[in-house]
């Protein structure tokens, strides 16, 4: 047998499930049983004893790299690359044929319980991140899986929870990432979301899983449905699904409603054929006996020193000067939070500490100050305080317990624990200089306590090499170089999503439109704590020779000169945004639309190159179901953050040159704006027909009537009947 069509009907349906919960069913000599594994940062490989996906700490130990909080940090895809390859080696050392991950949904709320798990808030650096993830992954054979398709930006109700968001917003907020994964990456599988969309299932959503991923994106595999996502098997095979994960035990649905002619056998079949496709993809991967532990690990200390991103060093604490006395605060210093809760987690190979590694490099004192589980203890607290009083520097590791974020719920604040900021409050009053250390997987409040602090580094969730990356950078043998891939809020009401998240009965709608993030902050010039794209280094960098070309229609080159004006080797994050000014704004005030890191010697320079097209432009227009270029002014920004624009130039757009259809309902406004309906409206204004000359009309009462459908200045004595304007329509219908 070598094809899915001589297979019986029953075995056909049975394909479309799998044979447990991490294995895909097999039929005789025709399909093979594939192992999944859940993986965005490092393999979860369950031993044959623990079959249940909630078996969450029991698999085979592997290298727990930095989740997308801190990796996404980077804003490096050529370490995402690594990273991913590295994946890659361990899942086919273990077996493993598909990879469940990257995640690349937006972080929408910063108490999304899961955000540690995916890259930014802006799509278009969530997209490049989360496609050099995937090359990485198949670099090797092993197959990857985008997820989770489309709109999971909660966990509150997850399972159930329609998200409620307009088709514009939909366009350039949430599905830019998947598309460009999608078609620069070439994922072999695609996990679709337990939540709804406007009320339909992700699982049964035929335009999602059917007219956009394969019709308009050309996605070319197959898609498995999230671990419990599916209510309604038929309707979700019917919509695009092809695989649901794990099996329900109800293929016999699959086969009644092919026999009761509810669903073609051919929609089943084709669901089997891409199940076959994936087996003949990953057949060919790689084979490894195991891997290099200590080499991976580096590669995790490197990606975790490249997440890290320092908010805030004011007088040059760090790095920590030679010969003074360094007091190491908080049981996080020596009891590291790494990664998230959940189906994520990883049984590490090994597991670094930050009070291990700087005491292996300098002389320190510690003491724990707090206890994980939030509650106060005086004695912790005070015995820290009398430690930090003979130090010249106190550094103090802050953060949050594994309770306050994890797959399943979503977080209700973004402070502190109190015991942690009163810890703090008090040792900055002992007088040392004080190194705010962060361990966290979404964002925290920083503005109640950071004026106790000299320097704040944030360290989110670094992986387990996270402890000695931490020291590198404390001590200066490596430079920060993370980069925020999403703004830090003075206030959570300061949040865009805040009046509307989590929703409520059963809907989250997604009120704040296209303004997520720095979209929201920069456009309405609202103060933040700190920026999108912001982080410190120990060097300075100067920006200079900014020039731009038009290099064909609707395309220009962007060139500029970086330059390290510091004493240290450091690396640099240029950011391209585009920008648009508008008294009333009607789309967000800039968008990244390129980045670059690069690293310059002291005193070296680079050139910086980037391209914009007219996608980078582009709106999504309801009316036109399709993306629309306006003509017109935009600038061009590059700089270190969203707030921190170093070089601007104006340039100019023709736009599209689309000239949709006018009617009778089509505005006074829009018909003198047409190309066409403008030159025929003004032609029978010039022939006397008693209508009036709106070019020279009082403004005010132009101002009125350019809102005025055409049709209806018939009403109006003018002259205008509703022959005329259907002798206009076809005249603009005529060219």
């Amino acid at each position: 047998m070598t094809s899915i069509s001589q297979l019986t009907l029953a075995e056909k349906a049975a394909l479309t499930s799998g044979s447990d919960t991490w294995h895909t069913q097999a039929a005789g000599d025709v399909v093979p049983a594939l192992t999944l594994s859940d993986g965005p940062h490092g393999m979860r490989r369950q031993v044959k004893s623990a079959g249940d996906a909630l078996g969450l700490n029991n698999s085979l130990p592997a290298t727990c790299f930095p989740p997308a909080v801190a990796l996404g940090s980077s804003w490096d895809p050529e370490l995402a690359h690594r990273v991913g390859a590295a994946l890659a080696r361990e899942a086919s050392a273990q077996g493993v044929d598909v990879v469940l991950g990257p995640g690349v949904n937006i972080k929408r709320s910063p108490l999304c319980g899961r955000n540690f798990e995916y890259f930014s808030e802006d799509p278009h650096l969530t997209g490049v991140m989360g496609a050099a993830v995937v090359t990485g992954i198949q670099s090797l054979g092993v197959g990857a899986c985008v997820k989770h398709f489309a709109v999971n930006n909660q966990e509150t109700d997850r399972m159930r929870v329609s998200a409620e968001v307009d088709e514009q917003t939909l366009r350039e907020i949430y599905l830019p990432a998947f598309e460009r994964v999608i078609r620069d990456a070439r994922p072999y599988t695609v996990m679709c979301s337990y939540n709804r969309i406007n009320g339909e299932y992700a699982s049964q959503h035929r335009w999602l899983l059917t007219d956009l991923l394969r019709g308009e994106w050309g996605f070319d595999g197959l898609v498995m449905s999230d671990w419990g996502a599916v209510n309604d098997r038929v309707a979700a095979l019917a919509a695009g699904l092809d695989l649901e994960m794990p099996p329900t035990g109800t293929d016999a649905e699959i086969v009644e409603a092919v026999r009761a002619g509810r669903l073609a056998e051919s929609v089943v079949e084709l669901a089997g054929e891409r199940l076959l496709k994936l087996a003949r993809r990953v057949e060919n991967r790689r084979r490894f006996d195991g891997w290099d532990v200590a080499a991976h690990h580096e590669i995790a200390r490197e990606a975790a020193r490249a997440g890290a991103v320092l908010l805030k060093n004011d007088g040059g604490v760090l790095p920590l000067a030679p010969g003074r006395r360094v007091a190491v605060l908080g049981e996080l210093a020596r009891t590291p939070r790494y990664q998230g809760s959940g189906s994520s987690h990883v049984v590490p190979t090994r597991l670094d500490n930050a009070l291990d590694a700087l005491g292996a490099a300098i002389e320190v004192s510690f003491a724990p100050g707090y206890r994980l589980d939030g509650h106060p203890d005086e004695e912790l607290a005070a015995r820290a305080v009398e430690v930090a009083a003979a130090a010249d520097v106190a550094v103090l590791f802050l953060g949050l317990p594994d309770a306050a974020e994890s797959e399943g719920f979503d977080r209700t604040t973004i402070d502190l624990p109190a015991a942690q900021v009163e810890l703090l409050r008090r040792v900055a009053e002992a007088g040392p200089e004080v190194v705010v250390v962060l361990s966290n997987g979404g964002v925290v409040s920083v503005s109640e306590w950071q004026e106790c602090a000299s320097a704040v580094l944030e360290g989110w969730l670094l992986g387990q090499a996270g402890g000695s990356a931490l020291a590198d950078l404390l001590l200066g043998t490596h430079s920060p170089s993370g980069r925020l891939t999403e703004t830090i809020p003075l206030r959570l009401a300061d949040v865009p999503s805040h009046l509307y998240f989590p929703g409520a009965d059963g809907r989250v709608v997604y009120g704040e439109g296209r303004y997520v993030g720095y979209r929201h902050y920069d456009t309405l010039g609202t103060e933040v704590a700190y920026p999108f794209g912001h982080g410190l280094t120990y060097t300075r960098f100067d920006y200079s020779g900014l020039e731009t070309r038009e290099t064909g229609e609707n395309e220009w080159s962007v060139e500029l000169t970086v330059t390290n004006a510091g004493e240290r080797f450091a690396h640099e994050v240029v950011q391209l945004y585009v920008a648009f000014e508008a008294e009333r704004p009607v789309r967000p005030r800039r968008e990244l639309r390129g980045f670059a890191k690069i690293g310059l010697n002291p005193g070296e320079s680079e050139r910086v190159r980037f391209t914009l097209t007219g996608a980078d432009l582009a709106q999504w227009s309801v009316s036109r179901g399709g993306w629309a270029i306006d003509a017109g002014p935009f600038a061009v920004e590059v700089g270190a953050s969203s707030r921190d624009i170093r070089l601007r130039a104006e340039l100019s757009s023709p736009g599209d040159g689309y000239a949709g259809p006018l009617t009778g309902m089509s505005t006074l406004g829009e018909w003198l704006a047409h190309p066409v309906g403008g030159r025929v409206l003004k032609e029978l204004l010039s022939q006397g027909t008693g209508l009036p000359d709106f070019e020279r009309a009082d403004p005010a009462l132009l101002g009125l009537a350019l809102g005025v459908p055409l049709i209806k200045f018939r009403t109006f004595g003018i002259g205008l009947s509703a022959e005329i304007v259907d002798r206009l329509v076809s005249a603009v219908e005529q060219g």
